[in-house]
């Protein structure tokens, strides 16, 4: 089969980049109806259930990506039988995964109370909720989901980005007028599993249309699934670790905090997980590039081009930092009111998570483009269990302190050095890694000077009400950082190297970028 490469990746660009940006502005939308039409409690269930079923969906060990990357080959060579057979066997698999799942799923019923501390809300059953959540991701699975395989095989996911936009829609639209009318979170949760059963069979039916010659049967080689089976192996604990991560710190809150704190706790994450998000399709796009560089290219010059990237990324990421320092408490007081506020040093906590998080992951971007999972495998694991131990020492005495810090310390002297070991093993010259290491402390030094620089001018603002305090803060903490990071940078290698990446990307058209470099 040939398929247009740069048509299909334009497409999927578009309707990728559009469903990333409604995935976060929706989901704020109905966090908002949720806070004010039913209760704060209702939300920290939410998140609760949530973090319960990404663990359980482990049982998915990444098989759904080594699938679709088992299909580029027969795809690419017209091989019917071999395709059909891969379809079936991911279709066999996925059965399984959601009976997994299920058994899971029942099997920690009894103890669910002890997840949640206290708040959950009066006339509500805890049991009834969980099922109900339950039920929509088994659905998932069992529901033809695994002829989502082709679409991503083939580079045509924008299909599934489209029906998703319009059934999400109706879905967050349906869910919001039976809110407002009758003020009930069951019927939230219906909405919920009615649309995951519409939406995977319109997929499986446009998928029907588009590869009729595509249909589950037949069976796999004996070889092919070992080749698979490795390769699941590979991605196992990565993805363990990863959930683990994700998913524990709003356990750990709901079972010793309770669920009010874990709503308030996730209304600030949300945030920090939109930027997160935003940042994530920077680097995204730049991973295509930095794996034909790795093949093609030396080990100085790809050094070089980490080096660039690696400033380009601090100086995002400190930026986002001080905006956010000085943003979130007036944005927070104006999204869900001063009595779910949480106190400025726990802010202070949330921007040194996110930027520990950003420069680790542009580390992860590297390793990704590389290839390097085998020898990558377990850092994320010993990471996760490093996080819960600290969690579990901590979170009693110290709170949001301890859950935030547990995140930070598990990413900066765990993950972070053992990338970077493996960087600088397999990919960069080993002696580059000491003087890469006292760059990234320095542009942690600047970022903490900038910040706290723009942070004091905002505060020095007189006080103006909600929306012009955030205004003018917006304003302020944009263009500070920039002009501070600017004299810091402006005579240095890196920034030097960016401007030329500036340059080019532009064709030359800035003056101002022309200056900068003359300068």
């Amino acid at each position: 089969m040939k398929i247009e490469r740069t048509k299909n990746a334009a497409r999927n660009v578009l309707f990728g980049g559009l469903l990333r940006v409604y995935s976060m502005l929706v989901p704020f939308l109905m966090r908002t109806v949720i806070l004010y039409q039913l209760g704060v409690n209702y939300l920290g269930l939410d998140s609760l259930f949530a973090s319960i079923l990404q663990v359980l969906n482990l049982a998915e060990l990444g098989i759904g990506g080594v699938m679709v990357f088992s299909m580029y080959k027969p795809i690419a060579e017209d091989d019917t039988a071999t395709i059909c057979a891969l379809m079936n066997l991911y279709k066999k698999v996925y059965r399984i995964i959601g009976l997994i799942i299920l058994t899971l799923g029942l099997a920690i019923t009894p103890f669910l109370p002890s997840l949640v501390h206290s708040g959950v809300p009066e006339g509500i059953s805890l049991y009834a909720l969980y099922f109900m959540n339950l039920a929509a991701t088994v659905l998932s699975y069992w529901l033809f989901a695994y002829k989502n395989s082709l679409l991503y095989a083939t580079q045509r996911s924008d299909v599934g980005h489209k029906v998703h936009l319009v059934l999400d829609t109706l879905q967050y639209g349906t869910a919001i007028l039976l809110i407002f009318v009758f003020h009930n979170y069951y019927m939230y949760l219906a909405t919920k599993i009615v649309f995951q059963v519409v939406c995977n069979i319109t997929i499986s039916r446009i998928v029907t249309r588009m590869y009729p010659d595509y249909e589950a049967g037949g069976d796999v080689s004996d070889a092919e699934k070992k080749v698979i089976v490795r390769r699941v192996k590979d991605l196992f604990t990565a993805q363990l670790g990863g959930v683990v991560m994700n998913s524990s710190d709003a356990i750990m809150i709901s079972a010793f905090l309770g669920i009010r704190d874990l709503a308030i706790y996730q209304n600030y994450f949300f945030i920090i997980s939109s930027l997160r998000a935003t940042l994530e399709i920077v680097l995204s796009a730049c991973t295509a590039g930095i794996g034909n560089s790795l093949v093609l290219e030396t080990k100085e010059k790809n050094y070089h081009d980490f080096r660039k990237l690696t400033f380009l990324f601090c100086w995002l990421s400190g930026l986002c930092c001080a905006m956010l320092l000085c943003l979130y408490q007036p944005f927070m007081e104006l999204w869900v009111g001063k009595d779910l506020l949480l106190t400025m040093p726990v802010v202070v906590s949330f921007v040194i998570y996110l930027y520990v998080y950003e420069i680790n992951r542009v580390t992860n971007i590297y390793k990704d483009a590389a290839g390097i999972w085998h020898e990558d495998r377990f850092r994320p694991l010993v990471a996760s269990i490093v996080n819960i131990a600290l969690n579990a020492l901590t979170i009693t005495h110290f709170r949001f302190f301890g859950v935030i810090f547990s995140t930070v310390i598990s990413v900066l002297f765990v993950q972070f050095p053992w990338l970077m070991h493996n960087l600088f093993r397999l990919i960069f010259p080993r002696e580059f890694c000491l003087p890469y290491v006292k760059k990234h402390v320095l542009y942690a030094i600047v970022t903490a000077g900038v910040c706290a620089a723009t942070y004091g001018v905002c505060a020095l603002m007189p006080s103006m009400g909600l929306f012009p305090t955030l205004a003018v803060r917006f304003v302020i903490s944009f263009i500070l950082p920039n002009a501070l990071f600017l004299l810091l940078y402006f005579k240095t290698n890196e920034f030097n190297m960016a401007l030329e990446v500036a340059q080019r990307i532009t064709k030359g058209k800035i003056p101002f970028l022309k200056r900068l470099k003359k300068g």
